[in-house]
This record gives structure tokens, C-alpha cells and sequence, in this order.
């Protein structure tokens, strides 16, 4: 099965149409008609549908255009790990970030990173641990840190900050249990995929809630914001509501160890490419970790 038929299997599937990935592939139609065949001849199926309004794809042709994706995405990695090779770190490196470390660590390290490798276009992503997660098994992103452990065997996982969490309520809530004797309590979480959701949920009815309501939000201001109105509870580092808590707007309720410590770790495909850029990141940050006492993650 030749790399280039599956390159033109795939173009096509892209487009839905003969000539526009002739087009897209700077050649003729019957070019790609040629591959096309080619390709059906071998696995001895039909792998397209023709229509007044260009191709679909047969049951085969759907069955097999994820592997000549993933065979583009191989050959495309094997190149790039050629031209990496002996090369300082460069390039575009796309990678991901909880909220709360993107609020907490993220500008030191992106400042002293930048600052070593000026080559290197770093892009961040902010979202929930399991957006993350996806978006990095997806390959839409070279890593991420992420709330630990994933316990996902696809995945390379390394600790790189350890947080204290604490529950973070308005000023005038003395403690956690005077929360949780009201019955109901609001908690106030990133949307679905929060990593301290369920760990939040179940430290507040081990205390005592006997029913609790989610409020999800897009921001950490909304959330440090609605807390301190009184609207309800969250659960956030405590390194990040420092500040909050010395200016009085909220209060900071601290958690015995095995509920309050949580790891931030760095993922990445088992199998995905390591640029010179990443390679490069990677170690940055881990020595990065080596000079913090705390981190961040949700």
C-alpha cells in the first residue's frame, strides 16, 4: 500500500470531490482517478461513491480513511524527526493548560522558556483536565498539564507541581461544617470535565451536605467573584486565592493532606512525535519544578 495513495484517498475524502483535490493537490483529475483505482484494486473493494455532486465515502472508504490519516500524520513525523536532528529547538509548539496553572505558573515559566529558546512560537491552550486529555490523545496538541494521575496507558505521564488545595467560600462562612448544616450547599466549578468536581462533591457530603447544586463557569474571576458573594463554595490552590483571602474577600477553609494535595502533571502521546521544541519544554520544566515548593492544577 503506497503512501502516496493513501495521500490522495485522503484529499479526497477531505473534499468530497475529484477535481477539487486535484486542485488541492496540484495535479490533474485523472491522476487522482489513477491512485484512486489503484488503491481498490489492491484492497479489492470500492472505497468511493460517485454522485452529480462529487464522492462519498463507501462503508470500506470510512473504515479506512482514519488509518490513511494516521499514516500521513506517521510519515509527517518522520520527516520532522529527521529535520529536528542536531537543530537548536524552533518551531510552533502547541500546549495545553489548566486554568489555574495558567493563572499561577504558566507567566514564569513562559517568560524564562521564551527567553532561552526565542525560536520557539509557544501557544497555550486553557481548559478542563479532560478537554485536555482528549485534545492531546487527538494529537491537537503536543501535551498538557493536566490534573493527575490519567491512568491512561496511551499517555506519558510526569509530576510536575504538587498543590494544596483549599475550600474557598465567602468571608462571613466560619467553617465547613456551618456550610454544609444548611443541607443544600452551591458549589462553583469550571464546566464538565473539572477535575475537582467530584472530589469537591465528596468532601462536602462526608461533612455533612445533604444535597448540592453545580454552577459552572467559564473564568476563574467568575468563580473567585460569585465565592466571595456568598453564591457558594469552590475548591482552588492555595496559592492561587493567597491575595483574596489577606484582602478579606474571601475565606479559605484548609483541607487535612489526603484531601487537599493534588499533582499536576504533564502529558503526552506514547507514541507522539518529540519535536526539539517539546523535548526542550519538557526539561525546562522540570527543572523548573525544581525551584517551587507548590504548583497549580484543576
Amino acid at each position: 500500500m503506497e503512501s502516496t495513495h493513501l495521500r490522495v484517498f485522503s484529499t479526497v475524502a477531505q473534499y468530497g470531490s475529484i477535481t477539487r483535490a486535484a486542485e488541492a493537490l496540484h495535479t490533474v483529475q485523472s491522476n487522482v482517478t489513477m491512485h484512486i483505482k489503484a488503491l481498490e484494486t489492491e484492497l479489492g473493494v470500492s472505497l468511493l461513491n460517485r454522485n452529480r455532486r462529487g464522492v462519498t465515502l463507501t462503508r470500506a472508504g470510512e473504515r479506512l480513511i482514519p488509518y490513511a490519516i494516521r499514516a500521513q500524520g506517521l510519515l509527517q513525523e518522520a520527516r520532522n524527526a529527521v529535520a529536528n536532528e542536531n537543530h537548536p529547538p524552533e518551531g510552533a509548539l502547541r500546549v495545553g493548560t489548566l486554568e489555574t496553572t495558567a493563572a499561577i505558573r504558566m507567566p514564569r515559566l513562559v517568560a524564562q522558556y521564551g527567553a532561552l529558546f526565542p525560536k520557539v512560537d509557544l501557544s497555550l491552550v486553557t481548559g478542563t483536565t479532560l478537554a485536555l486529555m482528549q485534545d492531546v490523545l487527538a494529537h491537537k496538541l503536543e501535551g498538557a498539564f493536566v490534573a493527575g494521575p490519567t491512568l491512561r496507558p496511551e499517555l506519558i505521564e510526569e509530576t510536575i507541581f504538587i498543590e494544596e488545595l483549599v475550600l474557598v467560600a465567602a468571608p462571613g462562612v466560619r467553617s465547613l461544617r456551618d456550610l454544609c448544616r444548611s443541607g443544600e450547599v452551591k458549589i462553583l466549578v469550571f464546566r464538565e470535565g473539572c477535575s475537582y468536581r467530584t472530589k469537591l462533591e465528596r468532601i462536602l457530603q462526608s461533612r455533612g451536605a445533604r444535597s448540592i447544586r453545580v454552577m459552572e463557569f467559564g473564568t476563574l474571576d467568575g468563580i473567585l467573584g460569585c465565592a466571595g458573594a456568598g453564591l457558594g463554595v469552590t475548591m482552588l490552590p492555595k496559592a492561587l486565592v493567597h491575595e483574596a483571602s489577606k484582602r478579606g474577600e474571601v475565606a479559605v477553609h484548609r483541607l487535612p493532606p489526603a484531601d487537599s494535595r493534588v499533582e499536576t502533571v504533564f502529558i503526552r502521546r506514547h507514541d507522539g512525535f518529540v519535536s526539539s521544541a517539546l523535548a526542550s519544554f519538557i526539561s525546562f520544566a522540570k527543572r523548573f519544578k525544581a525551584g517551587k515548593k507548590n504548583g497549580a492544577g484543576k
